[in-house]
């Protein structure tokens, strides 16, 4: 079994109209929330051998206050397909993640979370911002994964507002 966490990132600013959508950053409930899923993660035990993120700047700082605040050390790699992403982007890279990743974090935007979950889970949930979503998938290695491959939804978490 591996292990997916889906994490939306967290709440971003809209203070600056003219700022391209990419390069929108985190606004102060963003930034209080996102050490929230690092604590999280910590307490659960989930903390993920692998981290890919959007290239988006209001991932790359939600990822920036988790790794800190969850102590992660190990590697986060940027993804430009993340951005805005969809549902084919996130299963083609996960499908070429090394086996010995058990449990594999990814962070970006909806509707491509959303719709991933639904695609992995057969699911519809709603992913707020900051919110993490824990999926065990039945498959030994990254390479089985496809758009056939039916996991369960563990939980849905979202910090506290």
């Amino acid at each position: 079994m591996k292990t997916l966490l889906i994490l939306r990132h967290a709440k971003s600013s809209w203070k600056d109209t003219e700022m391209p959508d990419h390069e929108r950053l985190l606004n102060k409930r963003g930034k209080n929330e996102a050490p929230q899923v690092g604590k999280y993660l910590r307490e659960q035990g989930l903390m993920p051998d692998l981290i890919l993120s959007s290239t988006a700047k209001r991932a790359q700082a939600t990822v920036n206050l988790v790794v800190k605040a969850c102590s992660y050390e190990d590697k986060v790699e940027y993804r430009d397909d993340f951005y805005p992403g969809d549902p084919r982007a996130y299963i083609t890279v996960l499908h070429t993640i090394l086996e010995e990743h058990m449990r594999v974090m990814v962070v970006g935007h909806n509707p491509a979370l959303e719709e991933l979950l639904q695609t992995l889970t057969g699911r519809t949930e709603t992913i707020p911002t900051a919110g993490l979503v824990q999926v065990s998938l039945p498959i030994q290695t990254w390479h089985e994964l496809d758009y056939e491959t039916r996991g369960e939804l563990v939980a849905l978490w979202q910090p506290v507002k």
